[in-house]
């Protein structure tokens, strides 16, 4: 027999925000319109992350419409990895849907991802189709994400971003997860559970411009590449391996060309051109093993992932207490 519980879930979404008070209201607005017509409880958890628009005062008039969602404010920006964190942390659904606020995400999805989460599947991740990207860009992605699954330990499908639906189990194995340095992609499949891809083309913004800038991107990528791979230490390695190579074959070359030739070649070019090629291979060798030591320095000094300046709420009594990572959702209870 079907629980309460799992009669009328409760469903949180997370839209982690960033001075986005025009999309803001249009993107709960179309949410709550597609989750009424589903028999679930809902809770919108908006994460503002530093923003300094009018998101706090469009979020005041929002919830005095809106009981049901909630708004975090944090002391400053800390970035998207740690607005998703705090929303995981926030939320008290059953099953947590995770959403950027600008409208790209569409919610006509949100009933198909429900159904494939009653269906069993713990985690259901929206796989972007037919982006519109310049080849460089394109490029880039398909290397980047090439080099991740080649000395990696966890598969991260490239066009699979935040949007994607967690079981409450899955939401509690990665708020188990100690560190600072977060890329979600790769903690989503990390932790493992079963994945259902669901495809998807991402709608033109409600509103604004995008305010992920190619510095941010790039900073987020290499923070993948460091806490998920040490490819970049192998493929430094390997370079030295190549250039040692390299240099023995030149060298019995330069012999040959001495003795059995009779050449005399000054060699001034060939030795400056050489220090001025290993020298910027040990700087950049020095830089990629620093990065992975700064990672380290962050994770030693265990500051917390963001501070919240305000919260608009208490949780509710009705609403179940967090399970602990691994526990039973209202899914497995109702299959007893």
């Amino acid at each position: 027999m079907l629980t309460q519980a799992w009669k009328h879930p409760l469903i949180s979404v997370v839209l982690p925000a960033f001075n986005e008070c025009e999309a803001l209201p249009l993107v709960i607005y179309a949410v709550l319109t597609a989750l009424a017509e589903e028999a679930v409880r809902t809770e919108i958890v908006v994460i503002d992350d530093g923003s300094t628009d009018g998101t706090r005062e469009t979020m005041r008039a929002v919830r005095a419409q809106h009981p049901n969602v909630r708004y975090l404010r944090f002391s400053r920006n800390f970035g998207k990895e740690a607005a998703l964190s705090a929303g995981l942390d926030a939320s008290r659904g059953d099953a947590v849907i995770l959403m950027d606020s600008d409208g790209q995400h569409p919610p006509s999805l949100l009933k198909a991802m429900l159904e494939r989460w009653r269906a069993g599947h713990e985690i259901v991740c929206c796989v972007q189709q037919a982006r519109r990207e310049r080849l460089v860009k394109r490029t880039m992605r398909r290397w980047y994400y090439n080099m991740m699954e080649a000395g990696g330990t966890v598969m991260i499908p490239p066009n699979a971003g935040d949007f994607r639906l967690l079981d409450r189990k899955v939401v509690n194995a990665i708020k188990l997860l100690p560190e600072r340095n977060r890329f979600m992609k790769g903690l989503y499949s990390w932790v493992g559970f079963r994945t259902e891809y669901v495809p998807f083309e991402a709608a033109p913004r409600m509103a604004g411009k995008t305010k992920f800038s190619w510095l941010r991107l790039f900073g987020l990528g290499f923070t993948g590449l460091t806490s998920f791979t040490v490819m970049p230490l192998r493929l430094i390695s390997m370079a030295g391996i190549v250039i040692s190579l390299l240099s023995i074959l030149y060298g019995f070359y330069l012999l040959f060309e001495h003795y059995v030739l009779g050449d005399h070649p000054p060699g001034w070019a060939t030795v400056t051109v050489g220090i001025m090629f290993l020298s910027g291979l040990q700087l950049m060798a020095l830089g990629i093993i620093a990065e992975y030591l700064g990672r380290t320095f962050e994770e030693v000094k265990q500051r917390p992932l963001y501070i919240v300046a305000e919260d608009s709420s208490e949780p509710a009594a009705d609403v179940p207490a967090l399970a602990r990572a691994g526990g039973a959702s209202p899914r497995d209870e109702a299959s007893n």
